[in-house]
């Protein structure tokens, strides 16, 4: 079995690979690199009910994996690039050989895949950090899982000024409902939970525009989304929002919030 561990900036993911069948994704949370991928690495040897002699290798990426040294708990470590890494997933996953894919993680990544060639297309440090932090000082929230809860019953209207606020309705090819400018009409009235809703869709519409620009520019319909943010039910409602005004089709594949420890693990065995 080959192992593929990503060491994020909020989390460590860790995948089992073998026969190109995914195993027991597993997250913790990253304090520290080392420490949250020997953590990580005992939780899935745990649940598997395996011993470290069945771990042929560990394919290590993210930002963390820098401090990882040539083993881990005596098991032989390959370096792969976080970029190749997310590339190499979203086309896995998803069965495109030509896409953009956005990892939507602590900030923002842009992967372009095309004719089996993985790039670096660009990023944003808006994203999963963003809202936290955002979170954090406006409605003394810590947790995305609080936030989401919150952010249930918000209400747009009462903090971001719409296309239809200004022009009294649609304008051109843009609907009266669509952003003008998040947080642009914050009522004195608004409330905690449509303070969240408005963070998430800052979020979720940054992210989605950017992606979009991207996948334009090199002449894309399809933009696979990888990351934890990705299966978020609230961030996607918006990110479709976005693709249906911009007729870009947005993919959230199965596993996408491990696809970079995915990524890692094919790319390590394709290198074999």
């Amino acid at each position: 079995m080959i192992i593929g561990i990503d060491i994020g900036g909020t989390t460590t993911d860790i995948v089992g690979l073998k026969d190109q069948k995914i195993l027991s994704p597993v997250s913790v949370r990253a304090d520290d690199p080392i420490t949250s991928a020997a953590g990580a690495l005992g939780k899935f040897v745990e649940i598997m009910d395996l011993s470290l002699s069945d771990i042929r290798f560990i394919a290590a990426t993210g930002v963390g994996s820098g401090q990882i040294k040539s083993k881990l708990l005596g098991i032989p470590v390959k370096k792969v690039d976080e970029f190749d890494s997310i590339g190499t997933a979203g086309a896995y996953l998803s069965g495109l050989s030509e896409t953009m894919v956005i990892s939507m993680g602590t900030g923002t990544a842009m992967v372009k895949v095309r004719n089996h060639e993985i790039s670096h297309w660009g990023g944003s440090g808006v994203g999963g950090g963003t809202m936290v932090g955002l979170a954090r000082k406006l409605l003394n929230v810590t947790t995305i899982g609080t936030l989401m809860e919150k952010a249930s019953s918000g209400r747009l209207s009462m903090v971001d000024l719409t296309v239809g606020d200004i022009a009294g309705g649609a304008f051109k090819d843009l609907p009266k409902s669509a952003t003008a400018s998040n947080f642009g009409k914050v009522s004195d009235k608004a409330n905690d939970g449509d303070i969240a809703l408005a963070i998430i869709n800052l979020v979720g519409q940054t992210i989605a525009l950017l992606g979009i620009s991207a996948a334009r520019a090199e002449q894309m319909n399809d933009i696979v989304l990888t990351g934890k943010l990705s299966i978020l039910p609230l961030i996607r409602k918006v990110v479709e929002g976005v693709g249906k005004l911009y007729q870009i089709n947005f993919i959230v594949p199965n596993h996408a919030e491990f696809a970079t420890a995915i990524g890692a693990a094919l790319k390590a065995n394709a290198q074999l």
